[in-house]
């Protein structure tokens, strides 16, 4: 018979699939319109839109790792409420405001709330599923993930034709329910969190700071892992940013039939699910756990064709052969987030994991900071395509990274005290 913690436990799984499902389909209904809100609407010119992300990364860079550390400290699962509510009023406000100011303050918001989801989520169903399983859960909440997002897609699409704020708001309005959901139905059982006696000093966030730091610097997969945040920052506020302005500016929708450009964005998202969709379940399937030279092989090539996919896109004068690149680089990035937390997972120790993944985002927030605004200048000064172009050299450097995770597998997997200079 199974205990009465061994069934709660259990119940983390579909919890963390409630999750993933009702954040995507949140993220969604905002994201379908809100490029085609900031660009027709609220007319934020190239450096405008790379700022809006900029400011957000550098909310990020300051909140990410106190909010990791209290994740760490005190309770993920009440750190995993809090952002998701914060993102929820975010959207609220960027979607019932059409200003660029009311458009800064709500990433201030969501780059708040983001922090405290950060690194929480992975470590709080790692914890309750145990590392054995969390790379299939991993997958699998990323499929849900996607099956969510193409539900939303229509939604999102239908309401924005009606009025494109519509879908905004209600993205907000549906992430401050799934907050008040998992307020009643989230389990937290794998994590022992600091004792009451202990809390009133900020030693022991600072320990724990200070413990996954020493684990990041003493270990070369995490030292690897860092690195690749990093040039994945510094490359990805460019493309995320500029790619609906580029196609709305440089190409001329087909004539075919006459449709609104957020229905062509709408049908752009449904393809781009059902592709994603599909190549992830291949990928989980054929991904065994304990593979992790298997892992850092996919990874690699993965990020080779992801940087020529970033060029073709930036490049070409041909709406369709946009379109396919465009596809090609959200179909490699789904498929990459969950193997990359697969792979690095079971290398961080579950008492500082949330705070090496906090740490992370961290640095990816410099590297987007960093970034982001030199190629939105790019952008404005030169053309989009030149900054989209800029981008993917910026994450050229990551297939260095991945190539020495795969020439070091033997020294670098988990159990295996990793000590050698990052740079040998």
């Amino acid at each position: 018979m199974l205990t009465s913690a061994s069934q709660t436990k259990k119940s983390a799984y579909p919890v963390y699939l409630l999750l993933t499902g009702l954040t995507a389909l949140s993220f969604t209904l905002v994201f379908t319109v809100n490029m085609i809100y900031q660009v027709t609407v609220v007319e934020l010119n190239p450096l405008q839109l790379v700022l809006v992300g900029t400011l957000l990364e550098g909310t990020v860079f300051v909140f990410e790792v106190p909010t990791g550390i209290v994740a760490d400290v005190y309770s993920r699962r009440l750190s995993i409420i809090i952002g998701v509510c914060l993102t929820g009023i975010a959207f609220v406000v960027e979607g019932s405001i059409p200003a660029f100011a009311a458009v800064l303050i709500a990433q201030v918001l969501w780059g708040i709330g983001y922090t405290f989801t950060s690194g929480a989520t992975e470590a709080w169903i790692a914890d309750e599923v145990g590392d054995e399983r969390a790379g299939d859960v991993f997958m699998r909440g990323s499929q849900i993930g996607m099956i969510a997002g193409l539900v939303g897609i229509p939604i999102s699409t239908g309401l924005g034709y009606v009025h494109i704020q519509l879908p905004i708001i209600l993205g907000g309005v549906s992430f401050l329910l799934l907050g008040i959901v998992l307020r009643w139905i989230m389990p937290e059982t794998g994590f022992m969190p600091t004792p009451p006696d202990e809390r009133e000093s900020w030693r022991t966030m600072v320990q724990t700071f200070r413990a996954g730091l020493r684990l990041i610097r003493g270990r070369t997969i995490l030292l690897i892992f860092v690195g690749i945040t990093l040039f994945y920052g510094l490359s990805s506020e460019g493309f995320d940013r500029l790619w609906t302005a580029h196609i709305l500016e440089d190409f001329t929708f087909p004539d075919v039939i006459d449709l609104k450009p957020v229905v062509w964005f709408g049908l752009i998202g449904v393809v781009k699910s059902v592709l994603a969709l599909g190549v992830t379940e291949i990928v989980r399937r054929r991904l065994q756990a304990g593979q992790f030279s298997g892992m850092a092989r996919l990874l690699l090539v993965a990020n080779a064709l992801l940087i020529l996919a970033i060029w073709m896109f930036g490049l070409t004068g041909s709406f369709w052969i946009a379109l396919i690149a465009y596809l090609t680089v959200r179909v490699l990035q789904g498929v990459s987030g969950p193997v990359f937390t697969a792979w690095i997972n079971p290398h961080i120790d579950s008492k500082v994991r949330a705070t090496v993944y906090s740490m992370a985002g961290q640095v990816d927030a410099i590297g987007q900071v960093a970034g982001g605004p030199g190629v939105g200048y790019i952008g404005s000064a030169w053309s989009i395509r030149a900054a989209l172009v800029a981008g993917g050299i910026l994450l050229s450097p990551v297939l260095w990274l991945f190539g020495y995770a795969v020439r070091h597998e033997a020294t670098i997997t988990p159990g295996v005290p990793a000590v050698e200079p990052a740079g040998d």
